[in-house]
Formats: structure tokens, C-alpha cells, sequence
């Protein structure tokens, strides 16, 4: 439409939104392997109560609470990763896994992506793994080590559409 303003989060010539991060979904690929741990511990959490139950009733209950209460903050864990997902903007990737972890990175800090680690690498101190029981799709290398004791010079996730990032990054042209 003539005389229209320019949509302020759309670059005219067809790359990424300029303000609006694009969002990267990760909750389809990590999501089912942590909701059958849940599934586990409540089948864990009943065996061990009767099982403990038998011998003190207080340290069953208590034990039993105790394991509810780490169920429950993984399942909200978990319902928040739809809500938490992976973004990309010109100046910055922020990973994050649910309220577990959030590693926010200017684009200047990233040395290159690549699709895979081999798996005696992910075992590295040095390695952030945010794909948590899934195999990783996006490894992201770093300039520099981040803050910290572990010195993490590489993160590992698992997205659900991995060529949609791939290809919002070339486009941002960020290399890598």
C-alpha cells in the first residue's frame, strides 16, 4: 500500500528481522527423552516408598517428598522449554534449555557452528551440553572460553529444524 511505513521488524531486502530475534524450537527433539526420566522417577518414587515404608513410614513420606519435589521442578523445566527457545538476532545467540540453562552470546564470541561432535568430545570439561539426553545437531565453537571454572570453549544443543538455523545464520551473514 502507497505511502505505508516500513514494517520496523523487517529488513526491506528479504534477510532476518532486524530487532525481533528469530526463534529456534528445541522442545520436540530434547522434551520426550527427559519426560520418560520423569516418567522413571515416578515409578522410582513409589518402589522406594514401599520399599522404605516397611522400615519408617517418616523416612519414606520424607523421601517421597523430597523426590516429588525434584520431579516437579523438572516438569517445569520441561513445559518451559516451548516457552524458552533458542534465539538468533545480528548481535546475539542466546541458548537456552528451559529455566536449566541460558548462555547468552554476542556473535563476535562465536568462532564457527558446526552440525556435529564426535562423542568422546562432548564428554570434555570444556564442552556445555544443552541437548541434555538428546545427540546434539548445533555445536557452537567459541573465540574465547566463557567465565568460569570450566573454561566451556564449546555448547552443544539439539534443535528441531537445524537447516532453518543454519540457513537464519548465513543469512545474518555471521560466518562460521
Amino acid at each position: 500500500m502507497a505511502g505505508a511505513a516500513p514494517d520496523a521488524d523487517h529488513d526491506p531486502s528479504g534477510a532476518a528481522p532486524v530487532t525481533v530475534p528469530l526463534r529456534f524450537a528445541y522442545h520436540r527433539a530434547v522434551a520426550p527423552l527427559v519426560w520418560a526420566i520423569v516418567a522413571v522417577g515416578l515409578v522410582e518414587m513409589a518402589v522406594t516408598h514401599l520399599l522404605i515404608a516397611s522400615w519408617s513410614r517418616t523416612a519414606a513420606l520424607a523421601l517421597s517428598v523430597f523426590t516429588l519435589g525434584g520431579l516437579v521442578w523438572l516438569v517445569r523445566a520441561l513445559l518451559a522449554m516451548k516457552h524458552r527457545p533458542v534465539l538468533l538476532d545480528r548481535e546475539r545467540l542466546v541458548l537456552q534449555v528451559g529455566t536449566i540453562r541460558r548462555v547468552d552470546l554476542p556473535l563476535h564470541a562465536i568462532a564457527g557452528l558446526r552440525p556435529s561432535i564426535e562423542r568422546i568430545a562432548m564428554k570434555q570439561r570444556s564442552v556445555l551440553n544443552l541437548a541434555l539426553l538428546a545427540y546434539p545437531n548445533l555445536v557452537v565453537d567459541l573465540v574465547a572460553p566463557l567465565p568460569g571454572r570450566r573454561g566451556i570453549t564449546t555448547i552443544v544443543h539439539r534443535l528441531d529444524d537445524p537447516a532453518a538455523f543454519a540457513a537464519a545464520w548465513k543469512a545474518l551473514g555471521a560466518g562460521g
